[in-house]
C-alpha cells in the first residue's frame, strides 16, 4: 500500500517507518496522523514484525503537530485533537508488545517529542533538537506531554522543560536521561537497526514481557510492580522459548527460538 506522508521499508522482521512531509518539516496533519495510526495497527496484527524503527525525512523528525489544523479549534474540538494524538498514536505504541525505536534525526518539538517519547528507546543525532514549547502557543502539551516526560527525566526538568519551552540539543538530552545514545547523524539509522537486530536475537515473547514491566513500573507502585513482574515471570515457564534458551546455554549453543510471540 502506498502513503502520501510516509515511507515504510520491511525486512527481517524490522519495519521502518520514515515520516515523510520534509517541507512542512513532518508536521503531524491529520493525513500523516491517519496513516500513522493505520499503519500502527497494522503492525501490531503482524507477528512477523517485532521491532518498528520510527525516524523523520529531511531536516526533522517531527516538528510538531500542523498549527494550521488547530488554530480555530473549539475546546470540545481540542480535547478530541489531544485525545486522538496520545490514544490513537502514542499510546498504541506504549502499549504493542513491538518494540518502538526512535531514530531521531533532527526537531522533536511538541507533538514530535511527545511521539518519540512514546517510542521504547530514543537514539538521537548529534543534529536532533527536543523541546515543548506549547506554552507560547497559548496551550499546554498535549498528546502525553505533561505525563511522560516527568517519569522519564523527573520531575524538576520536566517542569523546567515545559514551563519555558526551551530547546535542548541532542547532548543534553542524552545527559538528563532523555535518550539513550547520541550518534553522527550519517550513523543514526545504522545505530538504530544495530540495536533492532541485537532485540531480534533474543525470544520474542521474553523481549515483549520485559518491555510490558518495564512500562509498568511508570504506573504502578514498587510492591504492585514486583507482583507484576513476578507474574510475567512465571509466565516465561509456559513457553518453548525458556526450554530453548536454557537448554542452548547448558549445551553451549546459540539458541534457536521461535520467530513469532
Amino acid at each position: 500500500m502506498e502513503y502520501n506522508t510516509l515511507l515504510l521499508d520491511l525486512k527481517d522482521g524490522i519495519c521502518q517507518i520514515t515520516l515523510n512531509r520534509p517541507e512542512a518539516l513532518n508536521a503531524m496533519s491529520g493525513e500523516m496522523h491517519h496513516e500513522l495510526s493505520g499503519v500502527l495497527d497494522q503492525i501490531e496484527a503482524d507477528d512477523s514484525i517485532r521491532v518498528v524503527i520510527l525516524t523523520g525525512a529531511g531536516r526533522a523528525f517531527v516538528a510538531g503537530a500542523d498549527i494550521s489544523c488547530m488554530a480555530d479549534c473549539t475546546p470540545e474540538e481540542a480535547r478530541a485533537f489531544s485525545k486522538s494524538a496520545e490514544q490513537g498514536l502514542n499510546a498504541k505504541m506504549t502499549a504493542s508488545k513491538k518494540i518502538f525505536i526512535a531514530a531521531i534525526n533532527g526537531f522533536a518539538l511538541g507533538g514530535g517529542m511527545e511521539l518519540a517519547i512514546a517510542c521504547d528507546l530514543l537514539l538521537a543525532s548529534e543534529y536532533a533538537k527536543f523541546g515543548l514549547p506549547e506554552v507560547s502557543l497559548g496551550i499546554l502539551p498535549g498528546a502525553g506531554g505533561t505525563q511522560r516526560l516527568p517519569r522519564l527525566i523527573g520531575f524538576q526538568k520536566a517542569m523546567e522543560l515545559t514551563l519555558t519551552g526551551t530547546v535542548i540539543k541532542a547532548q543534553e538530552a542524552l545527559e538528563i536521561g532523555l535518550v539513550c545514545k547520541v550518534v553522527p547523524a550519517d550513523e543514526l539509522l545504522d545505530t538504530a537497526y544495530e540495536m533492532a537486530n541485537k532485540i531480534m536475537k533474543n525470544a520474542a515473547q521474553a523481549v515483549a514481557y520485559t518491555k510490558a514491566c518495564v512500562q509498568q513500573s511508570r504506573e504502578l507502585s514498587l510492591s504492585a510492580g514486583l507482583a507484576y513482574e513476578n507474574t510475567m515471570f512465571g509466565l516465561c515457564f509456559a513457553s518453548p522459548d525458556q526450554k530453548e534458551g536454557m537448554s542452548a546455554f547448558l549445551e553451549k549453543r546459540n539458541p534457536k527460538f521461535q520467530s513469532g510471540f
